[in-house]
């Protein structure tokens, strides 16, 4: 039996075959200009800030040199807003997908940054794994690598967003590092 894949963005084509190209990942964070690009989804933003905290305290990031809000959580980022943070950021940690159709925007959005030559990491709860994948297949990039959470956050209170934070930074390090690739 045939399943087809719709594209949540709306395009009628699929990517090319063959995967995209990750961008080339520093051997550490020492030093990194973090960007953090959150959807609107109830803690993304936290989530994401927190992460960044544990970045800088932890791995030596610099800090976090951009700090922006899509308009639209179930699509694509926009190109100028790609360049912006390619230009701006050494890596960029974005999320949060806790629904189908944000979990496979924000997988979207870190194929685009990847595009761009910026090393990123997607956060993705795992209630949702199989929307995130079925976005990377459409996208040309079967098996594409993004960190899980537990499902929901949305929910979650500010110190549960803080232990999601330190649960899902070996993750997240990882992704924008290569370690363990």
């Amino acid at each position: 039996m045939s399943h087809t894949i719709l594209d949540p963005t709306g395009r009628s084509t699929t990517v090319a075959a063959g995967e995209t190209r990750l961008a080339k990942r520093p051997a550490g964070l020492v030093g990194a200009r973090v960007g953090l690009l959150e959807n609107t989804k109830q803690n993304a933003a936290l989530l994401l800030t927190e992460l960044a905290e544990l970045l800088c305290a932890e791995h030596g990031a610099a800090g976090v040199e951009l700090l922006r809000t899509k308009r639209a959580f179930a699509q694509p980022a926009p190109p100028e807003l790609i360049a912006e943070y390619a230009e701006r950021c050494d890596v960029v940690v974005t999320g949060v997908g806790d629904c189908g159709s944000c979990s496979a925007s924000a997988v979207a959005d870190g194929l685009l940054f990847e595009q761009a030559g910026l090393p990123a990491a997607v956060i993705c709860s795992d209630a949702f794994v199989a929307t995130a994948d079925a976005m990377a297949q459409l996208r040309g990039s079967p098996g594409y690598r993004y960190a899980t959470t537990a499902h929901p956050v949305a929910i979650l209170t500010p110190e549960q967003v803080r232990e999601r934070a330190r649960e899902v930074l070996p993750g997240v390090v990882a992704l924008l590092t290569g370690e363990g690739a």
